[in-house]
């Protein structure tokens, strides 16, 4: 026997067919929700739900599984029915904290040759040895078509099927929890994708009285949103629970539109807590915000929205504006001087209520009191490679030397690091903008809107890859045989040392306010930053440049072959870093 519920205050009537037969439901109850039991279905059978006098049937908004795509039939999953080895239960597997992490952002489709979470496993101990200790995932809720970035899902309590479907998510899960790495998953609450999302014939998901990015807001606040809170709750906690994912990463936050006296992160992060406390392990809760607000990572208790941690665009933008040989538009224009640079990595937030030419207006509240580990540093990421015109990478943008610069900024910063997929090899393969819609028209038109995006930045349209050729998505997977050639083996080595060194070091894993100092010398385009006992000198400029050290310092990396004259003094190249400990 199995139990069919769903959701829908909408419909006067509903049947679930199931086993070549329309039954009809029971409801709906006052709070808008119908139910059946059938005796002769279960696990592995297809249904799908008749509203009122529509002929088509459409799948459960709840769906576990969808093995025909988005717009096929439902499948029952059976939770329970997994396997999984006493040695990686839920309860037994302990995450290293997120405070002293190393995270690694992985697409499944692009990170292998074959795109399934199965294969992806066979790269476990390559990244277990690299020293990370949390793997994101982007989000691998069903979405329509064979490949994407995974931000259009629409089926979200579902893995999408050419990923593996729901058992490969298990899999993969529990063989990272074997190699001591913790999983976080990206999921997105802030919209549904426009092709195969049927939730609104079903109920008030989503609101014309607010919009977004993506059209009409998620229902959050108005009538009925209770239930729709409960969704996106629910889904948070299945993947907690049922797959084992030690933590989440929330996709643009700042499109919540939410006046209620318990907002919905809070909300969010009081369940998930009470789930770890259940299992007796810390969850993570990440988000990502350009608001600027330090209330998204103060605790609940102190009156905050309780996330764990979020995205540091500031320090990015700070940093890759001062890497750019060229200025940048956009929201860069807000960036560009080493003084920048100074500030995220002292005080976290640029625009902490000053004004902000991009958005012409005042922006943001200072987060110079929030312990440093509350926020995510990084140079690269899906967005800031795959969002530009071609999804070039950053050594293509800057060069090779200045890359190292970067990423040796990033892993000695106050910040919890991240490095996006192929990016610790300088990998070749671009990260592109693809997608597989199967609605032809909507295909077309995303295209086109593609094209006209960045012909308004003067590229020429035949140089915009098409998001809807098979090549576009086959072109952004890494090539693993890279690894073997000199360039791309001396980055690794490189991020190998970085890595070993902040994992290594007490002065670098202190995310206390005022940990870090920061000189600045904006006629010469250099800096130092000094954490404790280590400190990294940098050389932007175009000659050599002489930096004062502590007498008993020792040189611990270097990009390049600097000189030092005497016990006080370094030369550093131009386009190098350095980086010092005291002894």
């Amino acid at each position: 026997m199995h139990r069919f519920e769903v959701w829908a205050p909408l419909p006067k009537k509903i049947s679930v067919r199931v086993n070549g037969r329309s039954l009809p439901m029971n409801g709906p109850d006052p709070r808008g929700w119908w139910h059946l039991d059938v005796e002769d279905a279960g696990p592995g059978g297809d249904y799908c739900f008749v509203l009122d006098e529509d002929d088509a049937c459409y799948p459960d908004p709840r769906s576990q599984w969808q093995p025909q795509g988005v717009h096929g039939p439902s499948r029952v999953y059976d939770q329970a029915a997994f396997a999984w080895p006493k040695s990686s239960q839920a309860v037994e597997f302990q995450p290293a904290l997120l405070a002293s992490g190393v995270i690694y952002e992985l697409h499944v489709g692009t990170f292998t040759s074959e795109g399934t979470l199965d294969s992806a496993i066979g790269k476990l101990d390559y990244l277990a040895d690299l020293g990370i200790t949390h793997v994101e995932l982007m989000p691998v809720a069903s979405f329509s078509g064979h490949h994407g970035w995974g931000y259009d899902g629409v089926a979200l309590f579902s893995v999408h099927e050419a990923y593996g479907g729901p058992d490969a998510l298990k899999r993969f899960v529990d063989a990272a929890h074997l190699k001591g790495l913790a999983v976080l998953l990206d999921v997105v609450y802030n919209h549904f994708g426009p092709d195969g999302n049927y939730t609104g014939k079903f109920g008030p998901y989503l609101v014309d009285a607010h919009r977004t990015p993506w059209g009409g807001a998620v229902n959050l606040e108005d009538s009925q949103s209770d239930q729709v809170r409960r969704f996106f709750c629910d889904n948070a906690l299945m993947w907690l629970r049922d797959y084992h994912i030690d933590g989440l990463r929330l996709d643009a936050v700042h499109a919540f539109i939410d006046r209620s006296a318990i907002h919905f992160l809070e909300q969010l992060s009081a369940e998930v807590e009470t789930l770890g406390n259940s299992l007796g392990k810390k969850l993570a809760v990440i988000a990502e915000s350009d608001l600027n607000d330090p209330r998204t990572v103060t605790p609940r208790k102190a009156g905050g929205l309780g996330m764990d941690a979020q995205w540091s665009d500031d320090f990015h933008h700070a940093l890759f504006a001062v890497l750019q040989h060229e200025p940048a538009g956009g929201y860069f224009a807000d960036f560009g001087t080493l003084s920048h640079l100074k500030k995220a990595l002292e005080q976290t937030f640029v625009y902490d209520g000053v004004y902000s030419n991009y958005r012409k207006r005042f922006h943001g509240k200072s987060a110079a009191h929030v312990p440093q580990h509350r926020f995510l540093g990084y140079i690269q990421n899906h967005d800031q490679v795959g969002n530009r015109a071609v999804g070039d990478r950053l050594h293509e943008v800057i060069g090779f030397n200045r890359a190292k610069i970067a990423a040796a900024i990033v892993l000695m910063s106050p910040f919890i690091p991240m490095i996006f997929q192929g990016e610790e090899w300088a990998a070749s393969s671009p990260f592109q903008y693809f997608a597989d819609h199967e609605d032809r028209e909507l295909a077309r038109l995303v295209a086109e809107g593609r094209k006209k995006e960045f012909a308004a930045f003067g590229w020429s349209p035949d140089l915009i890859p098409n998001p809807e050729k098979r090549e576009t998505f086959e072109r952004s997977k890494l090539n693993w045989h890279e690894l073997d050639s000199s360039e791309h083996a001396g980055m690794l080595a490189w991020y190998r040392a970085l890595i070993q060194l902040r994992r290594s070091t007490p002065a670098l894993n202190n995310d206390e306010p005022g940990n870090t100092r920061v000189h600045v010398d904006e006629q010469n385009k250099c800096f130092s930053m000094e954490r404790g006992s280590v400190t990294l000198f940098c050389n932007l400029g175009e000659t050599m440049h002489t930096f004062r050290i502590a007498a008993k310092s020792e040189l611990i990396l270097s990009s390049g072959t600097p000189f030092r004259p005497n016990r006080d003094a370094v030369e550093v190249p131009a386009d190098t870093v350095v980086i010092f400990r005291v002894s």
